[in-house]
């Protein structure tokens, strides 16, 4: 049996996001009570902006969760163990939560933290206050080689900054 989320200090957090995020995962989860929605990630940072301990994250426009983030005022970050196996979470990155209950089929539940869901088999989570939506857009990009790479089929991010205003780790 997993023990619960106890809140912790930021102070206490040993967290390398290049591993976490880039390597080992996390799940974008927004939503109410009644309804929520996840979708798995692999880009996106940690730091300070605006006075705040923040994240930035980045949804595609065609991704089912990005409609929860845009109805609501917050999400959470659900990091996992580098051993957590990762058949899960590419289960949640390739199906959508339209079509059917992805987070109760990929063996996963949904807990929440004041009003905020995450998903409960992780390992630390950040509860997170949106602060700012960008756009990206083709003109932005200094460097012409990303359209060219990442987004030829023109879909797009959204990059979203949002306040961490929990941690959660067990």
């Amino acid at each position: 049996m997993q023990h619960s989320f106890q809140p912790i200090d930021t102070e206490l957090l040993e967290f390398n996001p290049f591993t976490k995020i880039g390597k080992d995962w996390m799940l974008i989860t927004a939503g109410d009570e009644k309804k929520a929605n996840t979708m798995t990630a692999s880009w996106g940072g940690v730091g300070v902006l605006w006075g705040k301990n923040v994240v930035y994250i980045f949804v595609r426009e065609s991704r089912y969760t990005k409609e929860f983030i845009d109805n609501g005022d917050s999400f959470s970050l659900t990091f996992f163990d580098k051993n957590f196996s990762k058949s899960g979470l590419k289960y949640l990155g390739a199906v959508s939560g339209r079509d059917e209950d992805k987070i109760k089929n990929a063996n996963m539940s949904v807990d929440y933290y004041d009003d905020v869901p995450y998903i409960d088999e992780g390992n630390v989570v950040f509860i997170c206050k949106k602060l700012s939506e960008t756009k990206i857009e083709k003109e932005q990009f200094i460097d012409s080689d990303i359209d060219e790479k990442w987004y030829k089929d023109g879909n797009y991010h959204t990059m979203y900054v949002g306040e961490i205003t929990q941690i959660l780790a067990r």
